[in-house]
C-alpha cells in the first residue's frame, strides 16, 4: 500500500491509548512490588531467602497463566474481550492485595495481577499492531510501552511518597522497627491499592474500542472490519486493507484456529526467534534493577529515603528514554537500535560488575545503574514487543505472539524468583558480568539473525518472512 490515505489520527491515536492503558497497568504492578519489598516484608516477617524471592516474583507465576491463556483464546476469542476480563483482574488484584491479612493471601491477589498483566502485556501491542497503519505501527506500538514506564515512574513516585508519610521512622530503620511502623502496618498497601482507579477505568473503556480488523477478517467478519477500516482511514484505505489481508488467508483458515500451524517449519523458525528475544530481554538483567533496586542501592551504601528517591530516578529515566524510541523506531529499524543499545549494555555490565568489586562508592553505581536503564528503555523493552507483534502470519498471530509472552515470562521468573541466591553465591561485581555476557551473546545473535521489520505491511512480512504456507 504504496499511495497516501486520509487517516483519521484522533481515532486511530485514541484507539490506541485505550489499549495502551493495558501497558501502564502493566507497569505499575511490575514495579510497585519493588518500592513495598521493604515495608510489606517486616510485616509479613518474610527472613528466609525463598520467602523473599516468591514475595518477589509470584505474580509472575501469574503472568505465566494469563500469557498460556492467550495461546488457545486470543485467536478463539479476540483481542478486545480477553483485554476486558485483564482490566477486571487488575480491579480484583488491586484491592485484594491492599486488603491481604496473610502472606498467602497476598501472593493469592498478586497472582491473579499477574494473570492481567500476562494477558495485557501481550495483547495490547498485539491489538494496536493490527489496527495501525504500516508506516506508523512502530510509533503505536510504542505507546504501548511507554505506558509501560509512565506506570513504573508512577508507581515508584507513589512508593516514594507513601514512604515519606511515615515522618516517624528512622533513616537507619531496622526490619523490627518497620513491621512496627505506620508504613510497615498500612503504608505499603496504599501502593498497591493505588492501582485501583486505572484499573477501573481501563476495564471500562475497553467496552469503547472496536476489534482487531485482522482478528475480524480472519474470523470471517468483513462487514464489521470494513466498517472500522473505512473510519481509520477512507473507502479506498478499507478496500486495500481487506484484500491484502485475505491475501494472505486460504478460504480454510476463515473462522478456523488450527495451532497446528505453529509446528510449520518457517513458522517454527520466527518462534525461535520470538522465544530467545524474550529469554534475552529478561536475562539481560533489567529485572534485577528493578525488583531489587533497594537492594542493590543498600548495598552501595544509601540511607533508606535516599533509596527510595534513587528508585524514582530510575522511572524517570524509563520514561525520558522512551521518546528516544518514538523518534527513531521507524526511522532507524529495530535491529539498528538493539544493536547499538546491547552493545552499550555489555559495557556498563562491566563497569558495574567493577563497581563493586573495587568497592568504588554509591555515585558509581547509580549512573552505571541510571545508563542501563536508559539503553534498556530505548531498545528491548519496547522493541521485543513491536518485533513479536509484526512476525508472525495472521492466521495465527495471537497464538504465536503469546508463546513469546509465555517465555518471557518464564525468563523472567525464573531471573527474579532465583537473584537472591545467585547474589548470594556469585556476589554483585559477579552477578553483573554475568548480566554482561549475556548482553554481548544477544548482540551477537541479532546480528546474525533478525530481520529488519519496519515500514512494512504485516502481510509483506508475513510473505518475506516465510509465514505464508508452502
Amino acid at each position: 500500500m504504496a499511495q497516501t490515505y486520509p487517516y483519521n489520527q484522533t481515532y486511530i491515536w485514541l484507539i490506541s491509548i485505550t489499549a495502551a492503558l493495558g501497558g501502564f497497568l502493566f507497569g505499575y504492578d511490575w514495579v510497585v512490588i519493588g518500592g513495598a519489598k521493604p515495608f510489606y516484608e517486616p510485616y509479613f516477617d518474610i527472613t528466609s531467602v525463598a520467602d523473599q524471592g516468591w514475595g518477589t516474583s509470584s505474580a509472575l507465576v501469574g503472568c505465566m497463566v494469563g500469557a498460556a491463556l492467550c495461546i488457545f483464546l486470543s485467536d478463539r476469542l479476540g483481542r478486545k474481550r480477553l483485554l476486558i476480563f485483564s482490566g477486571l483482574l487488575f480491579s480484583i488484584s488491586a484491592l485484594g492485595t491492599a486488603l491481604a491479612g496473610t502472606f498467602w493471601w497476598f501472593n493469592f491477589y498478586r497472582i491473579l495481577g499477574g494473570i492481567a498483566m500476562g494477558i495485557a502485556l501481550n495483547l495490547s501491542p498485539l491489538y494496536i499492531s493490527e489496527l495501525a497503519p504500516p508506516e506508523k505501527r512502530g510509533r503505536l506500538v510504542t505507546i504501548n510501552q511507554f505506558l509501560v514506564m509512565i506506570g513504573v515512574l508512577l508507581a515508584q513516585v507513589a512508593n516514594w511518597q507513601i514512604s515519606l508519610l511515615d515522618t516517624g521512622l528512622a533513616e537507619n530503620a531496622d526490619f523490627a522497627a518497620i513491621a512496627t511502623s505506620w508504613i510497615g502496618q498500612e503504608g505499603w498497601r496504599w501502593m498497591f491499592g493505588a492501582e485501583l482507579v486505572p484499573a477501573m477505568l481501563f476495564f471500562v473503556l475497553m467496552f469503547f474500542v472496536p476489534e482487531s480488523t485482522r482478528w475480524l477478517i480472519k474470523n470471517n467478519q468483513q462487514d464489521k472490519a470494513m466498517k472500522i477500516l473505512k473510519k481509520i482511514g477512507g473507502e479506498a484505505y478499507a478496500k486495500d486493507s481487506l484484500e491484502e489481508t485475505r491475501s494472505t488467508l486460504d478460504d480454510g483458515d476463515l473462522g478456523e484456529v488450527n495451532l497446528g500451524d505453529l509446528l510449520g517449519k518457517n513458522v517454527l523458525k520466527l518462534l525461535a526467534i520470538g522465544i530467545f528475544l524474550a529469554f534475552l530481554q529478561q536475562w539481560s538483567g533489567i529485572n534485577v534493577v528493578i525488583y531489587y533496586a533497594a537492594d542493590i542501592f543498600q548495598a552501595a551504601g544509601f540511607t533508606l529515603k535516599q533509596m527510595m528517591l534513587n528508585i524514582v530516578v530510575i522511572g524517570g529515566v524509563m520514561v525520558a528514554s522512551i521518546f528516544v524510541t518514538f523518534a527513531t523506531v521507524d526511522k532507524f529499524g529495530r535491529k539498528s537500535i538493539l544493536l547499538v543499545c546491547l552493545g552499550a549494555m555489555t559495557l556498563i555490565y562491566a563497569g558495574l560488575g567493577y563497581s563493586f568489586y573495587a568497592d568504588l562508592g554509591g555515585r558509581y553505581v547509580v549512573v552505571l545503574v541510571l545508563l542501563n536503564v536508559m539503553f534498556y528503555s530505548i531498545s528491548l523493552a519496547p522493541l521485543l514487543w513491536v518485533i513479536l507483534s509484526e512476525i508472525f502470519p495472521t492466521r495465527i498471530r495471537g497464538a504465536a505472539i503469546s508463546i513469546g509472552a509465555l517465555a518471557h515470562w518464564v525468563g523472567n521468573f525464573t531471573l527474579t524468583y532465583s537473584f537472591p541466591a545467585i547474589k548470594e553465591n556469585l556476589g554483585w561485581a559477579n552477578n553483573f558480568w554475568l548480566y554482561g555476557m549475556i548482553c554481548c551473546l544477544g548482540f551477537l545473535v541479532i546480528w546474525r539473525i533478525l530481520p529488519e521489520t519496519k515500514g512494512k505491511t504485516l502481510e509483506q512480512l508475513e510473505k518475506e518472512l516465510g509465514g505464508i504456507r508452502q
